[in-house]
C-alpha cells in the first residue's frame, strides 16, 4: 500500500512538472514572437521611411506591409495557443487514461487478493470438517444415530466443496471454451422443482413460485441455467437474514421469457449494482463481508446469461431487498 501511495505521488510530481514546464515555454514562446514581431515591425518602419516608400510612422502605421506583419504575428499567436490547447487536452487524456488503467490494476489486484483469501477460507473449512468426522468414526465407536448424522454433515460439506470446485471450472471454462448445448425444456417446470430443492436444502427460509403461463417451454442449456437460478437463490438466502423469504416469479412475451427473485434482504446499493457482476468482486459492506463467498457467483451467471443472448437486471425490492431479473429468448440459436 505505501508504495503504490509513492508511485503515485511521484507520478503526480511529474505530472505537475510537466504542466509547470510547459506553461512557463508557451509564456517564453509567445513573448519571443510578440519580440520578434516587435523587432521586424521596428525594422521594416525604418527601412520603408528611409528608402521613401513611407514618409512618416503613421502613413506606415496605415500601409499594406505593416498589415500584413500584424497578420502574420496574430496567425502565429492563434497557431501557438492552438497547439497548446492541443498539447493540454491530450495530456489531460493521456493523464486520465493512465489512471483510470492504474485504477483498474489496483482494484483488479485487490479482488483477487480477496479473492485468494476467501477461497482459502472456503476450501479449508469444509476440509477440516470432513477431517474431523473422519477422525471422530476413526478413534470412536459411535451410536448409528451419531454416526449417520456425522455422515451427513460430511457429506454437506463434500457438496459444499464440490460446488465451490464447480464454481471454479466453470468461471474459467466461461472466459474460454463456453458452449451452450442447447435442448428444448419447461422453464415453469424447471424452476419449480429448483425452488423445491431449496426448501428441502434451507427449511427456514420461505420460498414461493409463481408462473403466469404453464407449460412454457424454451430452448436453453439446462446445465447452465440451473447454474444460474440455483446462484441467485443461494444469493437471495445468504443475504436475507435468519429466516429469509425469497419469491421467484415467471412470465414471458412474444419474444422473450423473464424469471425474477426477490429478496426481503439487506440490500445493494446504487453504487455497487454495476460491479457485482464483476469477476472476483464482493459487495464491500460489513453485512456482507461475514458471509460466506468467492465473488464468482453473479460473474458466472452475467457470463450463462449472456452466452444465452439475455440479460439480467437488478434492482430494489420495496421496502427492502434485492429483485434480480433474468430475461432470455425463447431459442438463442435463432437470433445472430
Amino acid at each position: 500500500m505505501k508504495r503504490n501511495i509513492n508511485l503515485r505521488l511521484l507520478s503526480y510530481t511529474v505530472i505537475a512538472y510537466m504542466m509547470l514546464a510547459f506553461a512557463w515555454w508557451s509564456v517564453l514562446l509567445f513573448v519571443k514572437n510578440r519580440d520578434a514581431y516587435m523587432a521586424k515591425r521596428d525594422k521594416d518602419r525604418i527601412v520603408l521611411i528611409a528608402r521613401g516608400v513611407v514618409s512618416s510612422d503613421v502613413e506606415y502605421f496605415e500601409s499594406d506591409y505593416y498589415k500584413d506583419l500584424t497578420r502574420k504575428y496574430k496567425r502565429q499567436e492563434w497557431m501557438i495557443l492552438g497547439e497548446s490547447i492541443v498539447f493540454v487536452i491530450s495530456l489531460v487524456i493521456g493523464i486520465w487514461l493512465i489512471n483510470r488503467g492504474y485504477n483498474k490494476e489496483v482494484n483488479a489486484a485487490r479482488q483477487q487478493r480477496n479473492f485468494l483469501l476467501s477461497i482459502t477460507h472456503e476450501l479449508k473449512s469444509p476440509i477440516a470438517s470432513i477431517r474431523l468426522v473422519l477422525e471422530t468414526l476413526a478413534k470412536r465407536r459411535l451410536k448409528k444415530e451419531q454416526s449417520e448424522k456425522l455422515n451427513n454433515s460430511a457429506l454437506k460439506e463434500l457438496d459444499r466443496l464440490n460446488g465451490l470446485v464447480n464454481d471454479l471450472l466453470l468461471s474459467a471454462k466461461l472466459e474460454t471454451a463456453y458452449q451452450l448445448h442447447l435442448e428444448p425444456f419447461q422453464l415453469d417446470e424447471f424452476l419449480a422443482d429448483l425452488v423445491l430443492e431449496m426448501k428441502e436444502k434451507y427449511p427456514k427460509a420461505q420460498f414461493s413460485f409463481r408462473s403466469a403461463e404453464e407449460d412454457l417451454t424454451i430452448n436453453g442449456d439446462k446445465t447452465g441455467l440451473t447454474s444460474v437460478a440455483i446462484n441467485l437463490l443461494e444469493n437471495a438466502v445468504k443475504y436475507s437474514g435468519k429466516e429469509p423469504k425469497i419469491d421467484v416469479f415467471l412470465e414471458s412475451d412474444e419474444k422473450n421469457v423473464r424469471f425474477s427473485v426477490a429478496d426481503e434482504g439487506i440490500g445493494i446499493d446504487d453504487k455497487e449494482k454495476k460491479n457485482i457482476f464483476d469477476k472476483f468482486y464482493r459487495v464491500g459492506s460489513e453485512d456482507t463481508r461475514k458471509t460466506k463467498g468467492t465473488g464468482l457467483g453473479l460473474y458466472i451467471v452475467n457470463q450463462i446469461v449472456r452466452a444465452h443472448k439475455g440479460a439480467i437486471e437488478v434492482s430494489n425490492h420495496p421496502p427492502q431487498g434485492t429483485v434480480f431479473t433474468v430475461t432470455l429468448p425463447y431459442n438463442p440459436a435463432e437470433i445472430s
